[in-house]
């Protein structure tokens, strides 16, 4: 039977933050107020306590030369203990990085009326702004959301629409950095010490979506969350902060520690995907987006899955008898409808296709 994309929980109406903020008010509307956020871990002196993200040279890795098999062994460190990383010298110019800032931050700018013709529909994922569910706190900021591949999937008035000089820089930067994303995982691969064409059978033509994301100002930042706390229900995500703006954050041995960008490089981080092929030997990095007061941040990410017809489950070669299987398997559509069709929270998606979870039963087939 043919995969189809799971649809979101349906909604009310669609609502634009940007719009709202455009407002003169001093008081955040109780629907963004979360008063339950978990704090920014403080050191004793007062002063933030930031973790060591490491950096990967793409370069490095490329080329056997010029310590490409230390930069590997990097590579595998990082997505073992920090489960992200940022990737320096990946081959994408910083001439198309700038077209692409100038080219997202304009239709930002563009006037509602124009941004709602893209607008997301009643029981669909994919468009520009955000549903209001009827009862759930609001993430202070607006999306644009679009499936990528299969291109038989996406939204055929979607892309197609949008301004021509911003559909041609898209579509620029959305194929190099699916050539980068195969070559992070083929990179992988070698990590895990298993065959390449393993992780290509599952990733070739995968499930590969896009998320432009606009957090505004806000005159109370302490009181919102940009977007709440999750991990990502891929295999690895490629994201790039556009405009600078800092607010990106990682929950790192239980507290909150924000991740500031190098200049034009890429944060790679592992998803909940990687986590089950690998059996637990690389872990999916909680993370969630602040806002502040004065400027607006603008950010970009690409997420790269297996085939939605695909069942997903640890590699063979990574369950043994000494390490045995953590997860249940199952189709990867069944973990993205279950991802979806729930309010994002922490990691509970991935907790729940653990073979000692209670809840694991949910994702068992018909």
């Amino acid at each position: 039977m043919e995969s189809q994309v799971p649809p979101l929980h349906t909604g009310s109406s669609v609502v634009s933050v940007q719009e709202l903020f455009k407002e003169t008010m001093e008081t955040v509307p109780e629907r963004y107020v979360r008063r339950d956020q978990e704090p920014q871990f403080l050191s004793g002196n007062g002063s933030y306590e930031t973790p060591t993200v490491p950096i990967i040279d793409l370069g490095k890795l490329s080329s056997a030369q010029t310590g490409g098999d230390q930069e590997l062994q990097k590579l595998h460190v990082a997505c073992k203990d920090m489960g992200l990383f940022q990737l320096v010298n990946h081959g994408i110019g910083p001439s198309l990085l700038e077209d692409l800032k100038r080219e997202v931050e304009e239709f930002f700018k563009l006037p509602l009326s124009e941004k709602m013709k893209f607008g997301i529909r009643s029981g669909e994922i994919e468009g520009y702004g955000n549903i209001m569910p009827s009862e759930e706190k609001l993430d202070w900021g607006d999306r644009f959301f679009m499936i990528l591949n299969p291109v038989a999937k996406r939204r055929p008035d979607l892309f197609s629409e949008l301004p021509l000089s911003l559909r041609n820089t898209m579509d620029s930067y959305i194929k190099e950095t699916q050539k980068l994303g195969m070559q992070l995982l083929g990179l992988i691969s070698k990590c895990l010490d298993i065959e390449i064409n393993k992780m290509k059978e599952l990733f070739e033509d995968g499930f590969q979506t896009l998320r432009m994301t606009y957090y505004p100002p806000c005159p109370q930042p302490e009181l919102v969350i940009g977007m709440r706390p999750h991990s990502d229900a891929s295999g690895i995500t490629i994201l790039h902060q556009i405009n600078g703006v800092h607010g990106f954050q990682i929950k790192k041995d239980g507290v909150w520690a924000p991740v500031h960008f190098l200049p034009n490089a890429f944060v790679v981080n592992v998803g909940d995907v990687m986590e089950i092929l690998s059996n637990g030997l690389y872990s999916s990095i909680e993370h969630r987006v602040t806002v502040n007061s004065t400027r607006e941040r603008i950010s970009i990410a690409m997420f790269f899955s297996p085939k939605l017809d695909s069942e997903i489950g640890p590699i063979q070669s990574l369950a043994t008898n000494k390490s045995p299987a953590l997860f249940r398997r199952i189709k990867m559509e069944k973990y993205v409808e279950d991802y979806l069709s729930q309010k994002l929270d922490g990691k509970s998606c991935l907790e729940r296709t653990k073979l000692q979870s209670k809840k694991a039963d949910a994702f068992q087939g018909e």
